[in-house]
């Protein structure tokens, strides 16, 4: 129903118009208040770079994250990454990840990030005292945040918003009418935008995900996604539909289609029974750093990579390395 709202299909908005306007106008006074000093914000000793988007729901940010972390890592940088670690819960923050960190306590995506890319990862609602904690364990020459292109408590220098090529920005309208956390406009004063799949727009960076192989949560065993047989499908990411296309593209053999909410935890008994005997369970990524500890050997997930080429993001990464070596002079 949501996304029929949102996208314009429903003229249910209609009656959300109100609280809309009401977070618009809260979400503009935040900014103002940042913007004309009137509240402080922190400025770290390193480059920020702010990757979100202006829309709830996924949008393919985590994955740039990565890309952008793995190819400042192939030109020798230090790069550290913080989270506001949405679906954790943590003892105290700021939470520094180490091997042992649970999804549970620093969310799914920042526990995602630090397996995948190897790099220092710090959680924290106040995303400055993230910073502080990894600047105080590591030598970096750089710091992404992942989400947080609204906090603006966190001095940035770089912005860059990924978008969703196919849904864009729906009826365009603030939540909760709309999907938007802020107005298009916003593209305006941004460095890059990022579009994830669709048709990308004048100006705008082309990124497609390109899909792995399948890897098993017991055994690490790769396997082409269409070679397995008799498979559910699981997804609990902010756009579950797309993990199911892809899916499909690849000509899995899906038997049942399973869309959770986005973070939610899982119990054992919960996955379990989204299974029956002969049948192969696949998830996302995402999913899996939630699942491992209690994975069968039926199940697998579907590792994807962003793909994002071309004079425009080789001018973004040029930038990046640019400031970094400003605060070196």
């Amino acid at each position: 129903m949501i996304e029929r709202i949102w996208s314009g299909k429903s003229p249910l908005y209609l009656l959300l118009l109100p609280l809309s306007w009401l977070y618009g106008l809260i979400s503009n006074l935040i900014r103002y208040s940042y913007k004309s000093g009137l509240k402080k914000s922190w400025r770290a000793p390193v480059p920020v770079v702010v990757v979100g988007n202006l829309t709830a729901g996924g949008n393919g940010k985590t994955p740039v994250v990565i890309w952008l972390v793995e190819t400042l890592q192939q030109h020798g940088l230090r790069v550290g990454v913080v989270s506001r670690g949405y679906g954790g819960k943590a003892e105290s923050y700021p939470l520094v990840l180490t091997a042992d960190t649970k999804a549970a306590q620093a969310g799914d995506e920042p526990v995602l990030i630090f397996q995948r890319t190897g790099a220092p990862v710090a959680v924290s609602p106040v995303r400055s005292d993230a910073v502080k904690a990894l600047l105080a364990a590591h030598e970096l020459d750089v710091i992404i945040t992942d989400d947080g292109l609204q906090h603006y408590a966190l001095q940035r220098d770089v912005e860059i918003v990924v978008v969703d090529g196919v849904r864009r920005f729906g009826n365009g309208h603030w939540l909760p009418a709309g999907p938007m956390r802020e107005r298009q406009a916003r593209l305006r004063s941004v460095d890059a935008v990022i579009t994830n799949g669709g048709t990308a727009l004048a100006g705008e960076l082309a990124m497609v995900l390109q899909p792995g192989k399948a890897v098993n949560l017991v055994t690490g065993e790769q396997r082409d996604a269409a070679m397995l047989k008799n498979v559910v499908a699981m997804a609990g990411i902010g756009h579950p539909p797309r993990f199911f296309a892809t899916l499909k593209q690849l000509g899995v053999d899906l038997q049942k289609e399973i869309a959770f909410a986005d973070h939610q935890a899982y119990s054992p008994e919960q996955i379990s029974a989204t299974v029956h005997p002969g049948q192969q369970l696949l998830m996302t990524e995402k999913d899996a750093v939630k699942c491992r500890s209690f994975a069968q050997p039926d199940w697998w997930y579907l590792p994807v990579e962003a793909k994002i080429q071309g004079l425009q993001a080789e001018k973004l990464l040029q930038k990046i390395a640019d400031l970094i070596l400003k605060t070196h002079l």
